[in-house]
């Protein structure tokens, strides 16, 4: 269904090209987006987004956040000699300009609106199609975080403070056990008693983190398959959805890729036995990301990248229970049954538990590739 605020923008000209068709697109948990194709082939088509201000409270600086680090990473390509910079990156486009909007967005009602230019010949998927793709997937990380190694703006604002912070989640979640507001603890008292029982060994990388052992970095804090554009032929082109860009640690975004990229199941998969990590998936994932880390990262981050599939298949697991027991607030968009939540912590448990269990291997893998002692 398309929202009336999309017609409406239509109707006042606000996209000053003829509209051929409207859809759906993507299953993103947080914001809602839509494609646009324009009737006239020489005209470009758009991703039309609705941002979720529940989450990002503060619509101008995530514009803003998005403008520096698009420009940053136009500098460094273009420096490099990259041709058609515009398709290694995705850039804001400011179509949505008139009298009723702000730089960079629309605001109507107090809905937030932005479009984008559609990346034509680019492609999104929702599982990695081969190990070749794996590995491009790799790489294309590692470059991201590489061509941001020296970007420092000072207006650049933290938008979602502790994004990771996995203690923090583990707070919340004690806190919404105690209250129950909507009744639902008693249905969920072993996925509560597993996740609280890890607590302690879940917490090391923040305590790495502050006694200065592991880095902050500017990193995606979300690169999930589908944050990636590939071409037809399954090479990654680069990285999309940068909403959640801010300081953290490497092994979040390598631990958070694996945990959504390796999956055997879905994310929601209600079949538990169909949920475990994909080792060979993983092994090339890493070589990508290594190959092209091995320049900039340390040696207390390389030891962290086998341990960051499981903080943050951890910490996911967290927040999907934390949100069934608060009753479905955060992911509220797109929970599309009452059970939806719990479904998702489930699989992710199962997750956790193949990880935990594979452990040794995926540390042993990262050791083979150099010279580091894990």
């Amino acid at each position: 269904m398309i929202p009336r605020s999309v017609e409406e923008m239509i109707a006042v000209g606000l996209l000053p090209y003829p509209v051929e068709s409207i859809s759906q697109h993507g299953d993103g948990l947080i914001n809602n987006t839509f494609k646009i194709i324009t009737k006239k082939k020489e005209d470009p088509n758009f991703l039309l987004q609705k941002i979720n201000n529940r989450v990002f409270k503060d619509i101008d600086a995530l514009q803003h956040n998005i403008r520096l680090i698009t420009e940053h990473i136009r500098r460094k390509l273009e420096k490099d000699g990259v041709k058609d910079v515009e398709n290694r990156v995705l850039i804001p486009s400011s179509i949505l300009s008139n009298g009723t909007s702000r730089s960079y967005y629309w605001d109507h009602n107090n809905d937030y609106w932005r479009i984008y230019v559609f990346i034509e010949e680019s492609y999104t998927h929702e599982k990695f199609l081969n190990v070749n793709m794996a590995e491009s997937a790799g790489k294309a990380l590692a470059n991201f975080h590489k061509q941001l190694l020296d970007f420092n703006a000072p207006d650049f604002k933290e938008l979602l403070p502790d994004f990771h912070n996995t203690p923090k989640r583990v707070e919340t979640l004690k806190k919404r056990v105690e209250k129950d507001v909507a009744g639902r603890l008693k249905d969920v008292r072993s996925e509560v008693d597993f996740l609280l029982s890890r607590e302690k060994e879940y917490s090391k990388v923040e305590v790495l983190g502050n006694r200065g052992i592991l880095p902050k970095r500017i990193i995606h804090q979300d690169p999930k398959v589908n944050n990636i554009l590939f071409d037809k032929k399954g090479n990654a082109k680069c990285i999309i959805d940068l909403d959640t860009v801010m300081h953290g640690y490497l092994c979040y975004d390598v631990g958070d890729a694996v945990r959504n990229c390796t999956n055997t199941g879905m994310e929601d998969d209600k079949d538990l036995k169909n949920v475990s990590v994909d080792l060979e998936m993983f092994k090339h994932f890493i070589n990508g990301y290594t190959n092209i880390a091995k320049d900039f990262i340390t040696w207390a981050e390389m030891e962290s990248l086998g341990f960051g599939p499981r903080l943050l298949t951890y910490e996911q697991a967290v927040r999907f229970l934390s949100d069934y027991l608060h009753g479905d607030k955060y992911y509220s968009y797109k929970t599309f049954y009452p059970e939806h939540n719990l479904v998702r912590a489930r699989a992710q448990i199962k997750l956790l538990e193949s990880m935990e269990e594979n452990y040794q291997q995926m540390s042993d893998h990262i050791r083979s590739l150099g010279n580091w002692q894990l």
